[in-house]
Order: structure tokens, then C-alpha cells, then sequence
């Protein structure tokens, strides 16, 4: 049970999820096969094995410990492990929710959001899984 769904409010119910988009892994997984390239070349290449390794383990850690959610009554976000960041907003409290994606971020499907809250509250989460999804789910609740 994810941080989500552990907060709920009474007769609350999810009906959005998402999280942070695989491209993540992209940058690790280049470096341990280029460093598998260089070993099976019998250089020493080893270091850029691990690099690759600790990078990915870092990236999945960012990625288990992120939750994106819309209810029926609120925009739920938590991103971070040790060091926890938390968005609960009411969605009559939502003003917009905006979304910046680059070319490769349209192809693959992932971009970031900007969610902006009545009283200058403006939050940016990076790297999400099918944004505009998240924001057509937030405004067919909020103006539903």
C-alpha cells in the first residue's frame, strides 16, 4: 500500500495514478552497456560498470518512491524516499495544471506538470509518466 492510498480521506477514491517515466533508466543502462562494450573489448572498464549500477539503483529508488494521483476529491503527489515532498490539494483549490514536454518527451510519452494552486501555490514535478492524461483527469474532475 502506497502513500496514496494510506492518506485517502473517508469515501475518497482513486481514480487517476501515475508515476514517473522509465526514460530514467536510459542514461544508467547506456553506461553499463558501454561498459560491458569496453570489457568484452578487455579494457579495463569495470568502474563504468558500477557507475551505471549506482546510477540505475538511484533512479529506481526516485521511481519507487514516487506517486502521482488524482481522486475524486484531491491531486495527491509524493516524491522522495528520505527526504519526503508532499502536494494534497483539494481540487476546487487547483487553478491549472500545466504541461512542458520536449519532442522526445511527445514520442515517448512522458513530460513534466505544473500544478498551480488558488493563492500562488506553483509546484513542478518532472519526468511524468502520460502528463497530459494527469491533466485532462484533473479537469474533467474539477469541472465535472
Amino acid at each position: 500500500m502506497g502513500y496514496v492510498e494510506e492518506n485517502l480521506l473517508p469515501g475518497e477514491a482513486v481514480v487517476h495514478k501515475t508515476g514517473l517515466h522509465p526514460i530514467l533508466f536510459l542514461a544508467p543502462a547506456l553506461l553499463v552497456l558501454l561498459g560491458a562494450v569496453l570489457l568484452l573489448e578487455r579494457l579495463p572498464a569495470w568502474a563504468v560498470v558500477i557507475i551505471g549500477v549506482f546510477f540505475g539503483l538511484g533512479r529506481w529508488i526516485r521511481v519507487a518512491s514516487s506517486e502521482f494521483a488524482v481522486t475524486d476529491k484531491r491531486v495527491v503527489i509524493k516524491v522522495g524516499f528520505i527526504r519526503r515532498h508532499t502536494l494534497e490539494m483539494v481540487l476546487g483549490k487547483v487553478e491549472s495544471v500545466g504541461v512542458s514536454q520536449s519532442v522526445a518527451g511527445r514520442v515517448l510519452g512522458y513530460g513534466d506538470i505544473i500544478v498551480t494552486g488558488t493563492g500562488g501555490t506553483r509546484e513542478l514535478f518532472r519526468d511524468i509518466t502520460a502528463p497530459l492524461e494527469f491533466r485532462r483527469q484533473v479537469e474533467t474532475r474539477i469541472v465535472g
